[in-house]
């Protein structure tokens, strides 16, 4: 089960991460997103967990606990590319659905 964590505390390593899940189960892999320029963490890491029973129970145990200075937020990460919502509308704040972008003369 592939794990999304959310509102990490910037100064957290994937170490960190790694065994508070070992808690649960076995954790296959940490991946704790970093930007590609500073290098420094973006508060949200991929925790992947091979037994589904084990990821479903940190998830459950895991979700608003308060790790460093901030509660996580923990939940079943969705597939690459999957968004909320419908893909195909656009929200226009001047009706004619090109995503509110301005019309430049």
């Amino acid at each position: 089960m592939n794990i999304y964590v959310g509102n990490i505390d910037y100064r957290i390593q994937e170490n960190q991460l790694k065994e508070l899940f070992e808690q649960f189960g076995e954790v296959k892999s940490v991946s704790l997103i970093t930007d590609k320029f500073t290098g420094k963490s973006k508060g949200f890491a991929f925790v992947d967990m091979p037994e589904d029973n084990q990821g479903t129970d940190a998830i459950e145990r895991l979700n608003g606990y308060k790790l460093s200075t901030r509660e996580i937020t923990v939940s079943q990460a969705r597939p690459q590319g999957e968004t909320r919502g419908d893909n195909n509308f656009r929200r226009s704040s001047n009706g004619n659905g090109n995503g509110g972008s301005r019309n430049r003369y």
